[in-house]
């Protein structure tokens, strides 16, 4: 009755949230109550559903200040000086271009946004490709494979929902996968070499008699008037030290938040501003790792999770059940046609992190064997997915082309990181 139950509290979220009847916090919410209430624990579900927040808080929090202090870096230019200086040396060299479009989306997608990425990158360089003449289908798909990459950082959306989803500590997820993570960058670079050095073959290099520091001035990432870049070793030396702390899972991320936001904006009206200026981005992502933790908790400590894993274990082949973080890193981006990030992480994910729990299998590297592929490399792919269509409506691509180019080279990269995280131990064969 219990896996009945389960299976149905699954099939209804994700039907509320594909076909978008109600909103994933909402959905999360009505469902966990629903549910909850047919299987008779109405009596229990408030205490439900306080312990999945509180599992979750330490996640919640952690992600609220990454972005405010990845957002404050972006508004004082600490990365305009890097980007500038790549526009300046790409000139008008098609390989050029191509690398410095990879080395510069990786750079401003470090803020954890998809949207915000596609809309700066795409701003800086489009013009550039149009000067030059070069495919915008290349422009949309490193962009996209840098961006998905990059998407694994711990305040990133993949990460979040996978951390909220499974309730596990986001350096138990994320530090395994540095060596994955940084294959999939070398990929991206190396994917680029070959499209820009294609590109260059079809166009030759052209000479824009100094045009090149023009395209360089034109890139405005959260722009502040009358605030040129500052403070930039002070801020750079603030963000080594914030990350290395990251890693090693030490997370004073409020403190140095604070610090960098004293330091560069001291009046209390500005800081203010600046707080406001992102409160849109971490007030949707806190919201919904809290609703996330309202529906896990009540999914699981009514049990009903459990017996949907014993169920599907009783039906799994014994031979498959030990291979299941290579099935689910393989298929991660073909899923991504079908299940919107939120759906696969809180809806599929759970059920098979249980399962893969009764072949012996940590649920941790399930986690880790979704992050593979996705939202890394699948959410640039997905047609549920918004952001796509940010950017392919930026670069004005059809996005079936879109897909069709990208594809490839996006499970490619799944490829890479799959073999990485095998080789070093993050995920088991």
């Amino acid at each position: 009755m219990l896996s009945l139950l389960g299976f149905g509290m699954i099939a209804t979220f994700l039907f509320l949230v594909i076909s978008k009847r109600l909103s994933v916090v909402v959905a999360f919410i009505f469902v966990a109550i629903l549910f909850g209430v047919i299987g008779g624990f109405s009596a229990d579900m408030g205490d439900m559903m306080m312990n999945g927040i509180l599992k979750v808080a330490p996640t919640a929090i952690m992600i609220v200040f990454a972005i405010l202090y990845f957002g404050l870096m972006i508004d004082v230019g600490l990365f305009d000086p890097m980007i500038s200086r790549i526009l300046n040396i790409v000139k008008g060299d098609p390989l050029k271009v191509v690398m410095a479009t990879a080395v510069i989306t990786m750079l401003v997608g470090l803020d954890g946004d998809g949207s915000s990425t596609f809309l700066i990158t795409v701003s800086a360089l489009l013009p550039l490709y149009t000067k030059l003449g070069m495919n915008r289908l290349i422009l949309a798909c490193v962009i996209s494979l840098s961006a998905g990459v990059i998407n694994m950082i711990p305040w990133g959306g993949p990460l979040v929902r996978a951390a909220a989803s499974l309730q596990l500590e986001v350096s138990d997820l994320f530090n395994p996968l540095i060596p994955a993570m940084a294959a999939g960058l070398m990929w991206t670079l190396f994917s680029a070499y070959l499209l820009g050095k294609r590109e260059k073959a079809r166009l030759g290099t052209i000479h824009l008699k100094g045009a090149s520091m023009a395209f360089a001035e034109q890139l405005s990432v959260h722009e502040i008037p009358g605030k040129p870049p500052r403070l930039f070793w002070f801020n750079a030396l603030l963000t080594l030290c914030l990350m290395t702390l990251l890693i090693i899972d030490i997370l004073p991320i409020p403190i140095l938040f604070a610090i960098a936001l004293f330091v560069n904006f001291p009046h209390p009206k500005e800081q203010q501003e600046r707080i406001l200026s992102h409160a849109n981005s971490f007030v949707m992502v806190s919201t919904l790792v809290f609703a996330a933790g309202i529906f896990t908790g009540v999914f699981t400590e009514t049990k009903m999770i459990d017996a949907m894993a014993n169920t599907i274990v009783s039906l799994t082949p014994e031979w498959l059940g030990s291979h299941l973080p290579l099935v689910v890193a393989i298929t991660s981006l073909p899923l991504s046609f079908v299940f919107s990030p939120d759906a696969y992480y809180f809806g599929i994910l759970p059920v098979i992190s249980h399962t893969a729990a009764n072949f012996g299998v940590d649920p941790v590297e399930i986690g880790r064997a979704a992050l593979l592929g996705h939202s890394t490399t699948g959410f640039p792919l997905s047609p549920l997915v918004p952001a796509t269509f940010i950017l392919i409506g930026l670069v004005e691509v059809d996005f079936g082309e879109h897909q069709k180019f990208l594809f490839k080279w996006a499970f490619g990269t799944t490829i890479v990181m799959t073999i990485t995280a095998i080789l070093t131990n993050a995920i088991s064969f």
